[in-house]
């Protein structure tokens, strides 16, 4: 089987739905399948797609104004049409987000070689994503959005919650929900060591507006635990770093906060291993990776309920909680009172979730299946549901 994965880009910057489909096209091979992705290039730092022979990364090129859009999608166009035409097995398009333009060339190619086409939403009709810039949106939607979603052979989600979305949205398509998954790292992190000062509240993600960094300035200005520090990592977009610098300067927490930028590799792997709680306080989020990442290490996390992690309360190895200042002062609370040993504990069964749930080659297998399902399988599989 050649799965073809395509995705308007792999920067870093781009946050977890870069790394997703990086690390979907590595595992995908480890099951057997024939993987090409598809993505236009970039001046920006690319997520690494680790080098395999059955694996294949196509970076189309762009120019860089306006007025090369459409020949930026001319291009993609038939090096999609390429890669389908002369694809000598049984051959999916999976591709990743919706609302641009090349997601439209997608569909459409797929459509005029009788390609099976799966289309994973990434959170992008979640109610807070699609009001932000909502008349370009609504455009699209009625444009070409809609009707390429509902000509979708499959749609995929990563949590129930998502799912739930795209039938509200009255998407009639057949539904897989297979969450995200992580590298499980050899040694969990040695978090509640006492003689760590101070302590860490870690927050790593995109800096923007979605992800409620300004409520997490709040409430710690309303809190200010002796002794614990905010790490604040990732990129800032659309200027939404300094905002949040400003909010903290306003509240006067300045010496709580340090912003370390965009990180990767072992600096990333460093600030997970020194971090003693992991905070997440997003408006909305169709999986949180970063959750997932956290809790491989041994991390317990703070998170709203804009993100689908009920498992927090059900493994007791974190805290689910309402999008607010109030709510998050109360976790953050409880957290800090937490003895050392029992915030380990927490990390601990956090571990386990993520050995039981969300590894990558549970994730790969079920995608696997459900491809072969769309190309004419017998079966269904148990992750997928079709419509009530």
């Amino acid at each position: 089987m050649h799965v073809i994965l395509t995705i308007a880009g792999l920067d870093q910057r781009a946050g977890g739905t870069s790394q997703t489909v990086a690390r979907t096209a590595q595992h995908l091979v480890d099951t057997g399948c024939a993987v090409t992705v598809l993505t236009f290039a970039s001046d920006e730092a690319p997520v690494e797609v680790p080098s395999a022979p059955e694996l294949t990364v196509h970076r189309v090129e762009t120019g860089r104004h306006s007025w090369h859009l459409w020949g930026n999608l001319r291009r993609f166009r038939d090096r999609l049409r390429h890669c389908l035409q002369t694809s000598d097995t049984a051959t999916i398009v999976h591709d990743n987000g919706i609302w641009r333009p090349v997601n439209h060339v997608v569909a459409r190619a797929a459509e005029r070689t009788g390609v099976p086409r799966v289309v994973s939403t990434h959170g992008m009709l979640e109610p807070w994503t699609v009001r932000h810039k909502r008349f370009k949106k609504r455009v699209a939607w009625w444009l070409y959005q809609r009707r390429d979603l509902h000509r979708a052979n499959l749609l995929h989600a990563t949590a129930e919650a998502e799912a739930r979305t795209l039938r509200d949205t009255g998407l009639p398509n057949p539904i897989v929900v297979a969450p995200n998954g992580v590298e499980m790292p050899s040694v969990p992190a040695e978090n509640g060591a006492p003689c760590a000062k101070p302590r860490v509240f870690l927050f790593l993600s995109r800096i923007h507006e979605v992800k409620g960094l300004p409520n997490l300035v709040d409430a710690w200005a309303r809190l200010r635990p002796e002794g614990w520090k905010v790490v604040v990592a990732g990129p800032g977009e659309h200027g939404h770093e300094q905002t949040v610098r400003e909010r903290v300067q306003a509240r006067g927490v300045d010496s709580d906060f340090e912003f370390v930028g965009p990180v990767e590799g072992e600096r990333k792997e460093a600030l997970f291993r020194r971090a003693d709680a992991f905070v997440l306080p997003t408006h909305s989020e169709n999986f949180g990776i970063v959750v997932a990442e956290a809790l491989s290490y041994g991390v317990p996390v703070i998170t709203t309920r804009g993100a689908p992690w009920q498992d927090l309360e059900a493994y007791n190895c974190g805290w689910w909680v309402d999008v607010g200042v109030d709510p998050l002062v109360t976790a953050l609370e409880e957290a800090v009172q937490l003895p050392a040993a029992e915030r380990a504990a927490m990390g601990r069964r956090g571990r386990e979730l993520v050995q039981r749930k969300y590894t990558w080659s549970r994730v790969a297998e079920t995608l696997k299946h459900t491809y072969e399902w769309v190309l004419g399988g017998e079966e269904q599989p148990a992750a997928v549901s079709l419509r009530n």
